[in-house]
C-alpha cells in the first residue's frame, strides 16, 4: 500500500495537499503572508510553526490552529498551502491561520509520543502534554502576531481531532472555541487501532508502517524515506497468509515500530492504554466545544459520540457544547458535498451544508463575536428519512427503548420468545474467516461502514434474524446494545453484531443511482461492531469462557439516527469474525498478541433465543 493511501485512510485531508503552482495557491498568496516560526515551548524544545497572515491589516483578526503530526507542508516562507482552514469559507471569511507540527514530529524538536498523555498536576516546566504545548503556543501568538484580536479557535479532524481535544484541560484564556473532529480518543475501546479489546490489524498494520517509523531528526516530509514497504492485491489474502501476530514483527516490522511493540505488550486495558484516554481530564472546561463526527466513519466514530458525551457530564449545564453528526466517512464533512456515500443517496449536499450553516457560524461567533448562535445541542442527520434534525440532548429525550429479539427460523421481532432450548448452531473456523466486506480488495475500503451485506448473509456460519416488512416507520436515534446468550465449544470467541436496513425486492429509487446500482433487496449495513469475548466482564481483567455453559456477551454499538422506511425489513446478522478488518480470534483464552498460527482451532457456535436466554438487540426509538 502506497503512503499516500495510508494518510488518505487516516486523516490525509488535515495535511491538505498542496502543489506549488499559481492556480492552486492563488487565492492565498493573494490575500494572506506566510510566515515561519519556532515556538519555545516552557521545556525549551521549539516547535515548527507556519502561519498564514491576512494582507489587509486594516483590522484585528482572531486566530485559528490546527496542531498535526502528519506535517505543515509545505515548507518555505515562499510555498503556500492551496487553501486554508478545513473549508474554504473560513478561509474567506478571514482569519488568521496557524499551523503546527507537534512535538517530535516532522521540524519540530522533541520526542514524539502517540496519544500523549495528559497530566494533570503538572510539578516543573519540565512535565510536558499535548495541553502544555497548546498553551505556550497559543500565549506567544497573541503576544507576537500583529493584528490578532487575543482569541484562537481550534480545529482538527482524526489525530488533530485528539491534539483539539487535548487543547481543552487548562486551557489558555484566549482559547475560545474549540471543535474536535473525528477525534482520536481510545485506541483500546473504540478508535482506529482496537474495538472492545479487538485489534483492527490492517488498519493498525498499514498505518504504522509508515507513520510509526521513528525519523532520526527534524525533517520534512521529502526527507523520509523509510516508510515498511508491502504490497497487497488481495488484503484477505494477505492478512490470513500472514498469520499470527507475532510474524507481522518477523516479516516485516523488525523492532522498528515502537507503538506497534507497545501495542502487543499491553493485551489488555491497562494503565498504558487508559493514560492515553483523554476523556476523564476533560473538566472544566471554558472554551465552547463543537463536536464532529460521521456515522459511517470507519476509525473514530466513537471518538466523536464519546467526547461529546465526557463535556456534557462533566462540565456544567451553562457550557456551550455542540454535538454534529452526518452521514459521512473520515472527515468527509470538509471533503466533497457529501450528497453521496458508497451506493448511497442522502438527498442533499450534506457537507456543504454544515460548512455554511454550523462550522463557519460557530467561529464567527466565538471568535468574532457575529452572528448568533443558534445552534442547537445536537445538529443530527438522520438517513433513511434523509432530514436533519435539532434535539436539545443527545441521545434525544424523546425516545423509548425497545428490544428486538432473535427467534427461531431467522425471525426478529419487538416481542419476546416464550418457547424454551431453542438456539441456531454453526462451526466457526478462524481459518476460513467471514470477511468484512464482498469482492477484492487491496486496501481496507471506508465504503464498507454501509455497504451491501447480502455476501456475509450466504455464508452458514453468519446467523441471520430479520423482520416483516415494516407496516410503518420507525426511526432509531441513539444507543444500540447488543445482547447475546451463547455458548461455546472452546474458550474464547469474538462477536460481531450488524445492524442492518433490508430494502424491499421491488424498491423503486426515485432518481437514477448515478452509480447505476439497483438498491432493490439492498442490505444496507447501518451499524456493525466486534466485542472479544473475553472482555465480557472486565477489558482490564480477561476471562475464560466455560465450554457448552450459556453466557451473555452484552456490549454497546455506536449510537446510529436511521429511519427504517415502510416496507423495509430489520436485520441483525451475528458472526464471529470480521476479516481482515479485525484480527482472528483463536478460540481458545490466551494472549492473542503472541498466538501461534497452529493455536487458530474451530469451535461449535450456539446462539441462544428462548424464554430464558433472550438474544437481543436493544435500539433506541424516536417517538
Amino acid at each position: 500500500m502506497k503512503k499516500s493511501l495510508l494518510l488518505l485512510a487516516f486523516a490525509a485531508w488535515c495535511t491538505l495537499s498542496y502543489s506549488q503552482s499559481s492556480a492552486d495557491t492563488g487565492y492565498v498568496r493573494e490575500h494572506y503572508t506566510k510566515m515561519e516560526k519556532y515556538i519555545t515551548m516552557r521545556d525549551g524544545k521549539r516547535l515548527f510553526t507556519s502561519i498564514y497572515l491576512p494582507k489587509d491589516q486594516s483590522k484585528k483578526y482572531p486566530i485559528i490552529m490546527t496542531r498535526t503530526p502528519y506535517t505543515v507542508a509545505p515548507y518555505g516562507e515562499n510555498l503556500y498551502k492551496r487553501s486554508l482552514g478545513q473549508n474554504r469559507l473560513l478561509e474567506k471569511e478571514g482569519f488568521i491561520f496557524v499551523y503546527q507540527d507537534v512535538r517530535g514530529r516532522w521540524m519540530s524538536e522533541g520526542d514524539f509520543v502517540d496519544v500523549r498523555p495528559n497530566i494533570g498536576n503538572k510539578k516543573s516546566n519540565k512535565e510536558v502534554d499535548e495541553s502544555s504545548d497548546t498553551y505556550d503556543t497559543i500565549d506567544w501568538l497573541i503576544k507576537n502576531l500583529p493584528n490578532n484580536n487575543r482569541k484562537v479557535g481550534i480545529e482538527g479532524i482524526s489525530y488533530p481531532g485528539f491534539y483539539s481535544t487535548a487543547s481543552l484541560p487548562n486551557a489558555h484564556p484566549a482559547l475560545k472555541a474549540v471543535s474536535p473532529q473525528a477525534p482520536v480518543t481510545d485506541w483500546f475501546i473504540g478508535d482506529d487501532f482496537h474495538h472492545n479489546g479487538a485489534l483492527f490489524q490492517m488498519d493498525a498494520f498499514a498505518f504504522l508502517t509508515s507513520f510509526g517509523v521513528p525519523r532520526p531528526k527534524p525533517i520534512t516530509p521529502a526527507q523520509f524515506k523509510n516508510g515498511i514497504k508491502f504490497t497487497e492485491a488481495d488484503n484477505y489474502k494477505f492478512y490470513l497468509d500472514l498469520g499470527a501476530l507475532p510474524n507481522f514483527n518477523k516479516r516485516y516490522l523488525g523492532d522498528s515500530v515502537q507503538f506497534w511493540n507497545n501495542m502487543m505488550a499491553h493485551p489488555n486495558y491497562d494503565s498504558f492504554w487508559k493514560g492515553m484516554n483523554i476523556r476523564p481530564h476533560l473538566k472544566n472546561i471554558t472554551p465552547a466545544t463543537m463536536v464532529v463526527g460521521g456515522f459511517f466513519d470507519a476509525e473514530d466514530c466513537f471518538g466523536a459520540l464519546h467526547v461529546f458525551e465526557s463535556l456534557e457530564k462533566q462540565n456544567p449545564a451553562s457550557h456551550p457544547n455542540m454535538l454534529v453528526m452526518g452521514p459521512w466517512f473520515h472527515g468527509g464533512w470538509e471533503r466533497g458535498d457529501g450528497q453521496f456515500f458508497g451506493d448511497q443517496d442522502f438527498g442533499s449536499k450534506t457537507s456543504a451544508w454544515f460548512e455554511e450553516n454550523v462550522e463557519l457560524p460557530f467561529f464567527k461567533y466565538y471568535l468574532k463575536g457575529e452572528g448568533e448562535m443558534g445552534l442547537p445541542k445536537a445538529t443530527i442527520f438522520v438517513s433513511g428519512s434523509n432530514e436533519w434534525h435539532k434535539f436539545k440532548t443527545w441521545p434525544p429525550q424523546n425516545t423509548v427503548e425497545k428490544t428486538l429479539y432473535f427467534h427461531p427460523n431467522g425471525k426478529l421481532s419487538f416481542t419476546p420468545p416464550v418457547a424454551g432450548g431453542g438456539f441456531d448452531e454453526y462451526i466457526s473456523d478462524p481459518n476460513t474467516p467471514v470477511p468484512y466486506q464482498a469482492g477484492i480488495q487491496a486496501h481496507r475500503t471506508r465504503e464498507y461502514m454501509l455497504d451491501d451485506q447480502r455476501f456475509a448473509e450466504r455464508r452458514p456460519d453468519v446467523r441471520v434474524y430479520q423482520t416483516d416488512a415494516l407496516n410503518e416507520e420507525i426511526t432509531l436515534t441513539g444507543p444500540v446494545v447488543a445482547d447475546l446468550f451463547s455458548s461455546i465449544s472452546g474458550t474464547d470467541a469474538d462477536y460481531v453484531v450488524k445492524l442492518i436496513d433490508v430494502f424491499p425486492d421491488n424498491y423503486h429509487e426515485p432518481k437514477p443511482n448515478p452509480k447505476n446500482i439497483t438498491l432493490a433487496g439492498y442490505e444496507m449495513l447501518v451499524r456493525g461492531e466486534i466485542f472479544r469475548g473475553k472482555f465480557r466482564n472486565s477489558f482490564e481483567h480477561p476471562e475464560p469462557f466455560v465450554p457448552g455453559k450459556v453466557t451473555e456477551i452484552k456490549y454497546n454499538l455506536p449510537d446510529v439516527a436511521h429511519t427504517f422506511r415502510k416496507g423495509h425489513r430489520i436485520m441483525i446478522q451475528v458472526q464471529n469474525s470480521w476479516f481482515p478488518l479485525a484480527d482472528r480470534n483463536p478460540q481458545r483464552f490466551e494472549n492473542i498478541n503472541q498466538a501461534k498460527d497452529s493455536d487458530f482451532q474451530k469451535a461449535t457456535i450456539r446462539i441462544y433465543h428462548d424464554a430464558q436466554n433472550k438474544s437481543a438487540v436493544r435500539v433506541t426509538v424516536l417517538e
